[in-house]
């Protein structure tokens, strides 16, 4: 075992987030616990969206002790179409054409270099999905929503598999941890992650992670809820499931598209790759976002012309923030500034940019990102708050990332941050918060 003894560059972690061991120990079992319990509390198998208040801990307390409960988590066809799933977006890395870019400047003064090739397998698998349907019909791929829980065991099975490998590799070979997650403590170190870039040869994991098995298997999901629905509907599909079909894959296709804008994002260029983004890649993501449109399989909601009009317009505003605040950094931090937006000078030499969406909140990229969720989940209707989970959840999510970025900057800026923070008051909701 060789861990790195250049104790400058990878110096011990001194203060924790989560509330420490027992805060990070608790989301890690909490985690794939709340994916089950959300389809489990809605699902038209468990008698609605949520169960009767009455009968939901009787009814939980008799499967937790059953343990053909247990056992029915497990569903081999399940583990191997996801092991599938998951060396095809690897095969498709590889075989893909792709450009290759350098990230950020790390601190040991190395710039890493990424394979851009995200997009072109989204193109590609939805050009397959498209043509299994058109030539089987869409009862040939209702699979994820029959073997739903199957699939997310063997997702969560794969993150805590990640998780493990990146956390005893990191004692091997020179490598740069995370300034976050080097504490010593096995428990925490494995959730936050010790390794910034867990690499094997040119394949990055973590942003391999960040953009292709979680986010494209999210679409196939969405295109499954649709197909399970057609069947149920003699070949129709509701608009509501439409517009949630639609939303996500927008967004989808947009951050794959946009793929090097991932590279200067605290994920890659500071979190280190454990157990958080693992989970949060492989299974949160896609089997959480997509609750709405697996809601509108079973409450198949007919909005009509004006709601639809109304919820298009909601999400649209918000993508257009999204994109036209995340066009603006972009463009500034590869020395472009087209639309003469107003900087401020900070004493490392470096300018923030306070006018333009930046000048109205230090986050608008978040505000736009709030506006399309609540997109997401206005199309399932006000029967059950269940829906509007990933809403709220988002919120605080960001509310969280937001004061650890502005921890971050202050580190960095010292007083010019207190200055910048006087000039663009607002953090994520103009004249809100």
């Amino acid at each position: 075992m060789a861990d790195t003894k250049n104790t400058d560059l990878n110096p011990r972690t001194k203060g924790y987030e989560f509330l420490g061991p027992p805060g990070t120990l608790f989301i890690t079992l909490s985690v794939p616990a709340t994916i089950y319990a959300l389809y489990f509390g809605c699902s038209e198998h468990s008698g609605g969206c949520p169960p009767q208040l009455a009968t939901i801990w009787p009814s939980t307390k008799i499967s937790l002790q059953n343990p053909e409960f247990w056992k029915s988590l497990w569903d081999k066809d399940a583990a191997v179409m996801y092991l599938i799933w998951y060396i095809y977006c690897v095969v498709c890395w590889f075989v893909l054409p792709g450009d290759w870019i350098e990230g950020t400047t790390m601190r040991d003064g190395r710039r890493k270099k990424y394979k851009i090739n995200a997009f072109t397998t989204l193109l590609l698998t939805m050009g397959i999905t498209i043509g299994w349907i058109m030539r089987f019909g869409p009862q040939s791929f209702t699979f994820i929503y029959e073997h739903w829980v199957g699939l997310v065991t063997a997702s969560v099975s794969m993150s805590i598999f990640q998780g493990l490998y990146c956390y005893i590799s990191s004692f091997f070979g020179d490598k740069l941890l995370a300034l976050g997650g080097n504490t010593g403590n096995p428990i925490y170190d494995f959730f936050i992650g010790r390794v910034l870039n867990p690499s094997i040869g040119s394949f990055d994991i973590k942003s391999f992670n960040e953009l292709r098995p979680g986010l494209i298997l999210w679409v196939l999901i969405d295109i499954s809820m649709a197909c399970e629905q057609a069947v149920r509907r003699g070949g129709k599909v509701t608009d509501s499931l439409w517009l949630v079909l639609f939303f996500q894959a927008l967004y989808v296709a947009d951050g794959l598209y946009n793929e090097p804008a991932i590279f200067t994002t605290m994920d890659i260029t500071t979190d280190g790759f454990g157990f958080m983004l693992s989970v949060g890649d492989l299974a949160w993501v896609p089997f959480v976002y997509s609750l709405q449109a697996r809601y509108l399989v079973y409450k198949q909601i007919e909005l009509g012309p004006v709601h639809t009009a109304l919820i298009l317009l909601v999400n649209l505003t918000g993508y257009w923030i999204f994109r036209g605040a995340n066009g603006e950094k972009n463009d500034f931090r590869n020395g472009k500034n087209p639309r003469n937006l107003k900087t401020m000078d900070t004493k490392r030499g470096t300018k923030l940019l306070i006018s333009g969406w930046w000048g109205m909140c230090r986050h608008p990229n978040y505000f736009g990102d709030l506006l399309m969720a609540l997109a997401w989940s206005l199309p399932t209707g006000f029967e059950t708050p269940v829906t509007y989970f990933y809403v709220s959840y988002f919120l605080v999510l960001l509310m969280h990332r937001q004061y650890r970025d502005d921890e971050n900057c202050e580190k960095k800026y010292g007083e010019d941050w207190h200055k910048y923070k006087q000039l663009v008051s607002y953090r994520i909701v103009p004249y809100i918060y």
